[in-house]
């Protein structure tokens, strides 16, 4: 019988991450890749050259794939891609996203489309291709959606970055429901304040940070190397009684 940390272990694995460039999607990357697998990078429009360099240190393959996830138009050639170098996908790290702030009296239909269709639209179709994929494999495999703080509270001037990612969560569970008889889990990583890109002007307004910082109990914004455990843990054989579920990781925010 393997030992538990054995189970964490994703030696032979493949996993395809979307916004693998920098922040949150740098450190899925890195951190499945150290615990054994190889990985297909989605960005656009950067080649994730440091995020492939990390791969590499830990004695893994990159694979880099340019797309546009403002459409479905790539889903195919990620997919197509990704069995071409590899053989198979394992792994699925839906984490590509963006956010428009706007009050919600002013938001135009434009700032609503591109979030939700990045947001929400290419990662169910994203999510289908590669169930898809893992079906025909007959060999399962972990889809592992970026759900958000706002896919359980409201939220502030982000009207449709809240809905895609209530929407995230639904359709995580929905997945979970149809397609655990293939053995495929489908769960989804909620973080919390993260020291990242989406967050900059946040973290720039002197008042709103300090007003987030006192709410959140570990006292300090997260980093990407917080999210990086849970990843591996939902991809890995040691999370596989668990399908449907949105993880947390906000250094306490939600139990506030």
């Amino acid at each position: 019988m393997a030992g538990i940390l054995d189970k964490f272990r994703l030696d032979g694995k493949v996993a395809i991450v979307t916004g693998s460039e920098r922040g949150l999607g740098q450190g899925y990357a890195t951190a499945l890749a150290q615990a054994g697998a190889d990985i297909v990078g989605v960005t656009y429009p950067s080649s994730a050259p440091e995020t492939a360099a990390a791969v590499a240190a830990a004695g893994r393959r990159y694979v880099h794939v340019q797309a546009n996830l403002m459409s479905t138009e790539s889903v195919a050639r990620i997919v197509e891609t990704a069995v071409r170098e590899f053989g198979r996908i394992d792994i699925l790290v839906n984490n590509a996203g963006i956010i428009l702030r706007n009050d919600a009296v002013n938001f135009t239909e434009k700032e609503w489309d591109d979030v939700m269709n990045v947001n929400l639209k290419t990662v169910f179709f994203l999510c289908q291709a590669v169930a898809r994929q893992m079906i025909e494999q007959k060999s399962g495999g972990s889809i592992i959606n970026v759900a958000s703080m706002l896919s359980f509270q409201g939220g502030i001037r982000v009207p449709s970055y809240t809905a895609s990612k209530s929407g995230v969560k639904g359709i995580t569970m929905l997945m979970a429901n149809e397609w655990a008889k293939h053995g495929i889990r489908v769960n989804a990583i909620a973080p919390g304040y993260m020291a990242t890109d989406n967050t900059a002007p946040l973290r720039a307004d002197e008042q709103r940070s300090s007003e987030i910082l006192a709410r959140i109990p570990a006292g300090r914004w997260g980093t990407p190397e917080d999210v990086g455990g849970a990843a591996v843990f939902l991809a890995s054989s040691a999370s596989e009684y668990v399908t449907g579920y949105t993880m947390a990781v906000d250094g306490g925010w939600l139990a506030r």
